[in-house]
């Protein structure tokens, strides 16, 4: 087993102690127990901190079932940068969108139309 899966199987197995203690947790619901467990989730909307722990908890049971640790850490990271640029205030930023048709030339000179 090279280093880089052996680091990825060990974040899988964190992920998987705190998981397990998702479903023995007592009188707390699942989003809750996740938000304790995953602070930064308190910068999300109720509504995405139920879709981030749904989308965790699956792509989590599907990796145990088949021991490729990838699918489940890429969607807790995805989630957890999500919350990180929903705290920066980069999702409130207003988007200016550019209405020029401007063509741009190749660099090279080549037409390829």
């Amino acid at each position: 087993m090279s280093e880089r899966e052996d680091h990825a199987r060990n974040e899988l197995l964190q992920l998987a102690a705190q998981l397990m203690g998702v479903t023995t947790s007592d009188g707390r619901n699942v989003v809750e127990f996740m938000v304790g467990q995953f602070p930064w989730m308190l910068a999300l909307t109720p509504d995405d901190q139920e879709d981030s722990v749904r989308e965790v908890l699956n792509a989590a049971r599907a990796n145990f079932s088949t021991g490729q640790p990838h699918l489940a850490l890429s969607t807790l990271t995805s989630w957890r940068e999500t919350a990180e640029a929903v705290a920066a205030s980069l999702g409130e930023l207003p988007v200016e969108w550019i209405d020029d048709d401007a063509v741009s030339e190749c660099p090279s000179g080549a037409d390829y139309s």
